[in-house]
C-alpha cells in the first residue's frame, strides 16, 4: 500500500481517517432533493401561475421554478450549483473507498477522465436530441462537471490549503479575464447578440463588463464552439449561457470538496460549525462583490460571486439536512429523497427522456382530458405530478433491485 501511496502522499489521509461503513444519508437526501426539483420541471408552475393572476402563492412557485433573468436567484437557480457541490462533498468517500478495495492512482486516474469523457458526451447528447444534427455545446450541467472533474481529482489528492489556493486562483483568474475584456461602446447593436436594446437588466459602470452576451466568455465561444460543425455558426446562446462557466462551476465543486473532507473525518459527528459559518462566509462575499459592484452575482454566466454566493447555500443546506436527519434523528421523512438521491443520474435521464412518452401514455390509455378535472388552468399541474409520482416509482423500482446507475 506504501508504493501505492507514495506518488500522492496526501492520499494516506484517505487511509488514516475514520471509514464509516454507512452511506451519509444526509447527503443522499439532499443529492435527492435537488433532482426532484429537476425533475418537478413538469409541474410547469410558471405556466400555472399565468393562468391565476394576482394569485400570490401560484406566483411564488412559479417564480422559484424558473430561472431568474439574469441577476439574482430563485430555487431553481440552486439546482445546478448543488448538484456539482455534491460532487465534491462524493469525492472524499469516493477515493477512500477505491483505496480501500486497493485502487492505485493510475487506474483512479485514468476511472476520472473515463468518467469525464463520459458525461461530456452525455450532455451533449442530451441537448442533441431534438436537432438535426449533433448540437456542439458545452454549457449543459453535465458537461460543465465533466470538463472540471479531472481537475477537482487531482485536487482531491492534495492538501486542503492547495484546495482554498486553488479555489482562490481560479475565481479571481476568471474574474480578472472578464474585467479585462472590453465593455461594448455606446454604439454596440444589442440586437445581433440577441438582446433588446430596451432590455431591462443592463449593467452599468464596472460590472457591465458582465453584460449578457457581449463579454469574454461569449467571445471565447464565438471562436471555440464554430471549431465544430454546426448548422449555423455560433453568435450567441439565447440564455447566455457558456462553455467557459466550467471554469467556476469547478469553484463550486472545490468548495463541495472541502464539506466533503469535513463530513468524512468528523464522522460521525457532524461538523455544524464549520458548515454553518463556511456558508454565512462564501454568502455575504458573494453578496459583498454584487452590492459593491466589484462582480454582480449572475448564475447563467457563473461569475465568482455566484461562486461563492450559490456555494455558501450549499453549505448551509448541508448543515440543515445534516442536521435535521444526523444530529435529530428523524430520518423516515427523508427516504422518498434517498430513493431519488442514491440514483441520480438515472433520475437526470429518466426527467430528460421520459417525459414525452409517460405523457402520451396517460394520453392514450386515460383519455386527452383525465387532467382537465380540476379546470385548464390546474391541468399543467395536475398532469404534473402525475409524471413526477411516475418517475419516482421508477426509481424506487430501482431501488428495490438495487439497480443504481454509475459513471
Amino acid at each position: 500500500m506504501q508504493a501505492t501511496l507514495d506518488p500522492v502522499s496526501p492520499a494516506r489521509e484517505y487511509v488514516r481517517a475514520p471509514q464509516p461503513l454507512a452511506r451519509n444519508i444526509a447527503v443522499d437526501a439532499y443529492r435527492g432533493w435537488v433532482m426532484l426539483l429537476m425533475m418537478a420541471e413538469v409541474l410547469e408552475l410558471a405556466r400555472v401561475a399565468h393562468a391565476f393572476p394576482g394569485n400570490w402563492l401560484w406566483a411564488f412557485l412559479g417564480y422559484n421554478q424558473t430561472h431568474v433573468e439574469w441577476s439574482g436567484c430563485s430555487l431553481h437557480d440552486m439546482i445546478q450549483p448543488s448538484f456539482s457541490f455534491l460532487v465534491g462533498v462524493a469525492l472524499p468517500y469516493s477515493i477512500a473507498s477505491r483505496l480501500a478495495k486497493g485502487g492505485t492512482f493510475g487506474k483512479m486516474w485514468a476511472h476520472a477522465i473515463w468518467r469525464a469523457f463520459l458525461l461530456i458526451a452525455l450532455g451533449i447528447f442530451l441537448r442533441s436530441m431534438y436537432d438535426s444534427r449533433t448540437y456542439f455545446t458545452f454549457e449543459d450541467t453535465l458537461t460543465q462537471i465533466g470538463l472540471g472533474y479531472p481537475f477537482l481529482f487531482l485536487l482531491g489528492f492534495r492538501k486542503p490549503r492547495w484546495q482554498w489556493i486553488a479555489l482562490g486562483g481560479i475565481l479571481f483568474a476568471y474574474w480578472l479575464a472578464w474585467a479585462l475584456y472590453p465593455v461594448p461602446g455606446a454604439g454596440f447593436d444589442w440586437q445581433a447578440v440577441g438582446v433588446p436594446a430596451n432590455w431591462p437588466h443592463f449593467f452599468s459602470g464596472f460590472a457591465a463588463h458582465w453584460n449578457k452576451n457581449a463579454n469574454f466568455g461569449n467571445a471565447f465561444d464565438q471562436w471555440f464552439l464554430n471549431l465544430f460543425p454546426r448548422a449555423h455558426p455560433f453568435v450567441f446562446n439565447d440564455g447566455g449561457y457558456l462553455t467557459l462557466s466550467f471554469i467556476p462551476t469547478l469553484g463550486t465543486m472545490i468548495l463541495g470538496l472541502v464539506a466533503g473532507r469535513w463530513l468524512r473525518a468528523s464522522a460521525p459527528q457532524i461538523p455544524m460549525r464549520r458548515l454553518a459559518i463556511a456558508g454565512v462566509a462564501c454568502t455575504s462575499a458573494g453578496l459583498l462583490l454584487h452590492f459593491t459592484g466589484i462582480c454582480p452575482i449572475v448564475k447563467r454566466i457563473w461569475t465568482p460571486s455566484w461562486t461563492l454566493f450559490s456555494g455558501g447555500i450549499c453549505f448551509l443546506f448541508t448543515a440543515a439536512f445534516s442536521w435535521v436527519i444526523d444530529v435529530k434523528g428523524y430520518r423516515k421523512w427523508a427516504f422518498p429523497l434517498v430513493v431519488v438521491g442514491m440514483n441520480s443520474i438515472a433520475a437526470y435521464l429518466i426527467a430528460h427522456l421520459f417525459k414525452h412518452f409517460i405523457v402520451s401514455s396517460f394520453h392514450i390509455h386515460l383519455g386527452p382530458d383525465v387532467f382537465r378535472v380540476l379546470g385548464p388552468g390546474l391541468q399543467p399541474f395536475l398532469q404534473g405530478c402525475a409524471v413526477l409520482l411516475t418517475y419516482w416509482v421508477i426509481l424506487y423500482w430501482m431501488y428495490r433491485r438495487k439497480l443504481f446507475l454509475k459513471i
